[in-house]
Order: C-alpha cells, then sequence, then structure tokens
C-alpha cells in the first residue's frame, strides 16, 4: 500500500434541516451550550490538529445564514464552502472537489460534535496506516433480526454501531466516489466497500452522538458538561 500524504482534510457535512427537532431553524445550526452544534464541532477538528483544512458542505441557501452565525459568533477560521447535493453521497463528492493533495481524508457529521479528540486522532492515524479507518462502539442492547413474518435473536457480539469521522486515503475515497450513486450508501465506508476495499475498525467513543431530535440536545448537553470537566488537550 502507498504511504499517504501529509495533508489533512475534514469534509463536515451540514445538509440536515429542522424537521425531526419541529424547527425552522436547521439541526446543525441550534444552539449546544449557548454556541451553534456546527461551532462546537469544527472546533473540535481544529482544536486537535490546528492545520486540518475545513470543507464544510451546505444547502446554497443556509450560507447566508452561515455567515450570519461567523460575524455573530466571530468565527473567522478559514474553510471551504462546498454546496450539498440531493443526497449525502452527492455532498460528500462536492466537498472532494476541494481535496487537491494526497493525504486523509475525514468525512464527519456536522451535527456530531462530542466526537473526541482521540477519536479523531485514531482515525486520522489509522487510516495513514491501512488506507481507511472507520470509529465504531459496541451495541450494548439485546437485537433481533426481521425475516418476514418473525424475529431472530442474533449474537450482539458480532455486531457494532459505527460512527464518524470516517477516514480514507484520498485517492482511495476520490476513486470510490466516481462510483454510481446506489440508494443503500448511508455512510462513505458503504462507498468505499463497494470498490473492494476491506473497511478497518477503530475504537469511538460513546458521547460521540448525532444529534437528531430535541432530546438528543439534552443529552449533550449533559455529557458536554462533563467533557469540559475532565477535558485534558489531546493533539496530533
Amino acid at each position: 500500500m502507498s504511504e499517504a500524504g501529509n495533508k489533512r482534510y475534514a469534509i463536515i457535512v451540514a445538509g440536515g434541516n429542522g424537521a425531526r427537532m419541529n424547527s425552522p431553524v436547521p439541526k446543525q445550526f441550534l444552539k449546544l451550550d449557548g454556541k451553534p452544534i456546527i461551532l462546537h464541532t469544527i472546533n473540535k477538528f481544529l482544536d486537535t490538529d490546528p492545520n486540518i483544512e475545513i470543507i464544510l458542505v451546505l444547502p446554497q441557501d443556509h450560507l447566508k445564514y452561515w455567515e450570519q452565525l461567523c460575524a455573530e459568533y466571530m468565527f473567522h477560521k478559514p474553510l471551504k464552502i462546498a454546496y450539498s447535493g440531493e443526497s449525502r453521497f452527492h455532498s460528500v463528492k462536492n466537498g472532494l472537489e476541494f481535496v487537491t493533495e494526497s493525504g486523509i481524508v475525514a468525512v464527519h457529521d456536522a451535527v456530531r460534535p462530542l466526537v473526541s479528540s482521540k477519536t479523531i486522532l485514531a482515525t486520522f492515524k489509522a487510516a495513514e496506516m491501512y488506507g481507511n479507518a472507520v470509529p465504531a462502539v459496541p451495541i450494548n442492547d439485546s437485537i433481533r433480526q426481521i425475516e418476514s413474518t418473525r424475529t431472530i435473536a442474533v449474537d450482539r457480539s458480532r455486531y457494532c454501531a459505527t460512527q464518524t469521522p470516517q477516514c480514507f486515503r484520498t485517492d482511495i475515497i476520490k476513486r470510490a466516489y466516481q462510483q454510481e450513486y446506489h440508494y443503500t450508501y448511508t455512510d462513505d465506508a458503504m462507498v468505499v466497500e463497494a470498490m473492494g476495499e476491506h473497511i478497518r475498525l477503530v475504537d469511538g467513543n460513546p458521547e460521540n452522538i448525532k444529534i437528531t431530535s430535541p432530546k438528543d440536545i439534552l443529552i449533550a448537553e449533559v455529557l458536554l458538561k462533563a467533557e469540559a470537566q475532565s477535558f485534558t488537550p489531546n493533539k496530533i
């Protein structure tokens, strides 16, 4: 396997809306501990690696709102803006247009602001070694497989829940996104796997929840306060 370049990118996908939140404000712009979720997310990457290049993927009609937030919260760090497409696949593909150097690309959900620096670093470093890396956590609940008119208990130790950031060597992910879109692609690992790559898992952090409903905001508030009390820098 060829050695990855040193460049690090983070494509932050922020194409959601406020439908499940019952809010006119897109969920990535809702406030968490007094600051928009999306700024928590971006700053987590920059705090972990100040040299990382951020590519923010937004619906075009959210651009003015984003610019207003930047002014209000005095966020002036340079980043690239790509416009989202009709699906997550197309949004990531648009973000990849700004990846011009060899290295590693992380793709992350804007509404996962509680990803740890440890998880970010682990995925980048594993992808540098193996070509890709996806954070995952164990499933603690019992799970059942639905089959037609019945359900079957399965061994949960053989399954895990995947998270983001999902990291890939630039040549691998750019080649993967040259494939035709398929509706079954729900994350980047599936797109890369579709061209024959084996996906490497690393330990994620359980707090790295995806904020999609009002109760998730409440949970995230508690987790964020706990994180602030125990935070120690964990950089490159």
